[in-house]
């Protein structure tokens, strides 16, 4: 059983859909039996469904007769089907078969290509950054080159999508494909012969030793390899001779494989069978995951960290190392998505992601948050900047008063997703519009930079570059002068306001085109609230008493 977060759900843009109700919601349930019923019979669907599908099929037929327009019949019956799925959460999904390789690749964490990472820039894809180990990387593909051509076809100056380059880029596993590009300052046109390859999607952005007796992990996903990759990361970080104290950072992470979740906590308790996250649903028996007893690493102090990203299964984990009281979760209250998904694959090569249970914590809380009004749910981000929550832990609504006792006796709430034990409140400068624009310009700005400073990479190492690289007053000048070019206004005191923060998002990009994921982080958890208010409360003899104590003192 699986917990798949991918948002692929789009709003009906035609009333028909609504019409043709009955006869899809037949068509669904037949694909969802495909597996024991190669083909649908009378005598396998009441003949009240079958009355309901001629119905709709006599509508189909009319439309297409008669209808003012031509109608593309396929068309309309995908759009009906998303529109059906709607009215029954918002986390069930019709996903068209030309989208199904790229929504899998996510899961499964790998892909077939050349191995970059691109962005468009004045509809020019410009390589942010090669995949380690991959084609483009060994080729020596640089952060700054300019993707002109593939496969003697111009993509420069088209008016090609992201989604478009990423299609003509991807292939079998073994096909080659001839790549054209640019490399500052040089006009010339390089080419480069490759061969696609299958391309790890790493689930772990980040891993290092963030002090003599802490380890940070930062997850992005839940993948098919990620309990496989954390191993991997202890085993570099948690020598297992001595404890360690471990962050465990899921920020911004929308969840994917329950399974995985679940191994992951296996390895943060030393108990067996200890109740992890229990799933239940109309027509699914509850069905109950708990730990091995076969954890391989003494992790000692625990954090997770998470905010209004963390979704899925961020917070299964997160639900339960606070339910059974295993350690501290500090940030901002989580997503709020506590609905399980499996996914069947149709005949037409497309696939149904279909809600069929419920996750609950381990002393049963359900942490989802309401979905009656589709609308409101997809909004629900901007309500939290209006009501104040993001800034305040006294503006949290408690839509659930029901109290649930962690293992400890402590008090929490199931409040459509997971309150944090120690509140940190989002920097207000990132709700300011001037500000995430001036944010948005730091990936181009960052190429530019690369591209007139060509041997950084030689001048520093990873480790080098976090401890001594540093940015001049004359670096910050050109950003904000590069900013006024793309139409960004700004006062002085706005200037003064945003340039710290803004200078060390750029040496981190940096880091991160030069060196990788991981140095990014490393150089933005320098400054980092949460990472080091975490820091402050794992140093303590107690974390979880200290921060109870505290709470009490306050009322």
């Amino acid at each position: 059983m699986n917990t798949k977060t991918t948002h692929l759900l789009s709003r009906p843009q035609i009333w028909l859909p609504l019409l043709l109700f009955m006869g899809i919601a037949l068509g669904i349930l037949i694909g969802h039996r495909l597996s024991s019923a190669p083909t649908a019979s009378s005598e396998a669907y009441p003949l009240s469904d079958l009355d309901s599908h001629a119905k709709i099929e006599e509508l189909l037929r009319y439309i297409e007769a008669k209808y003012v327009d031509s109608v593309d019949r396929a068309e309309v019956v995908e759009e009906a089907i998303s529109s059906v799925l709607r009215t029954l959460d918002p986390h069930s999904a019709y996903i068209p078969a030309e989208e199904l390789q790229q929504v899998n690749e996510q899961l499964e964490g790998a892909f077939e290509g050349i191995g970059i990472e691109f962005m468009l820039l004045r509809d020019t894809p410009v390589v942010i950054s090669a995949i380690p180990g991959g084609p483009a990387q060994r080729a020596h593909m640089l952060a700054g080159d300019k993707i002109i051509s593939i496969d003697d076809t111009i993509v420069a100056g088209k008016h090609l999508s992201s989604s478009d380059i990423v299609h003509i880029l991807r292939g079998k596993q073994g096909q080659g494909v001839k790549v054209g590009f640019q490399r500052f300052p040089s006009p010339n046109i390089r080419y480069l012969q490759l061969k696609r390859e299958k391309i790890p999607l790493h689930s772990i952005d980040a891993a290092y030793r963030i002090n003599e007796r802490t380890a940070y992990i930062r997850i992005a996903r839940f993948s098919a390899q990620t309990s496989q990759e954390f191993l991997s990361a202890l085993d570099k970080l948690a020598p297992k001779d001595r404890s360690t104290d471990l962050i465990i950072d899921l920020r911004g992470n929308p969840g994917g494989y329950m399974q995985q979740a679940a191994n992951i906590l296996s390895q943060l308790f030393e108990e067996r069978n200890k109740l992890l996250v229990y799933t239940q649903g109309y027509s699914s028996r509850r069905m109950e995951y708990k730990t091995t007893g076969r954890a391989y690493y003494s992790i000692r102090n625990l954090t997770v960290l998470i905010d209004e990203g963390s979704a899925s299964a961020s917070e299964i984990i997160a639900g339960a190392i606070q339910d059974q009281d295993r350690g501290l979760i500090i940030g901002r209250r989580s997503f709020g998505k506590g609905l399980v998904q499996e996914q069947y694959r149709l005949r037409n090569g497309a696939a149904l992601r279909l809600t069929i249970a419920r996750y609950y914590t381990p002393f049963g809380r359900s942490i989802q948050k309401p979905y009656k009004g589709i609308d409101d749910y997809e909004m629900e981000w901007i309500e939290r900047q209006k009501n104040g929550e993001l800034l305040s832990e006294a503006a949290i609504p408690i839509g659930d008063s029901t109290r649930y006792f962690t293992s400890r006796g402590r008090v929490v709430y199931s409040s459509g997703g997971i309150i944090p034990d120690v509140f940190v409140p989002i920097d207000s400068q990132e709700l300011l519009p001037y500000f995430q624009e001036l944010e948005f310009l730091v990936p181009e700005f960052t190429l530019s930079l690369l591209q007139t400073h060509p041997g950084l990479s030689k001048e520093y190492t990873a480790d080098s570059f976090i401890q001594h690289f540093t940015l001049a007053d004359t670096d910050a000048r050109h950003f904000f002068d590069f900013a006024h070019q793309r139409g960004i206004i700004l006062q002085a005191e706005q200037i003064a306001g945003a340039r710290n923060s803004l200078l060390q998002q750029i040496k981190a990009q940096i880091g991160r085109n030069l060196f990788g994921e991981s140095n990014y982080y490393q150089i933005m958890n320098q400054k980092d609230p949460v990472v080091l208010i975490a820091l402050s409360n794992m140093a303590k003899p107690n974390p979880l008493r200290a921060v109870e104590d505290d709470k009490k003192q306050k009322q």
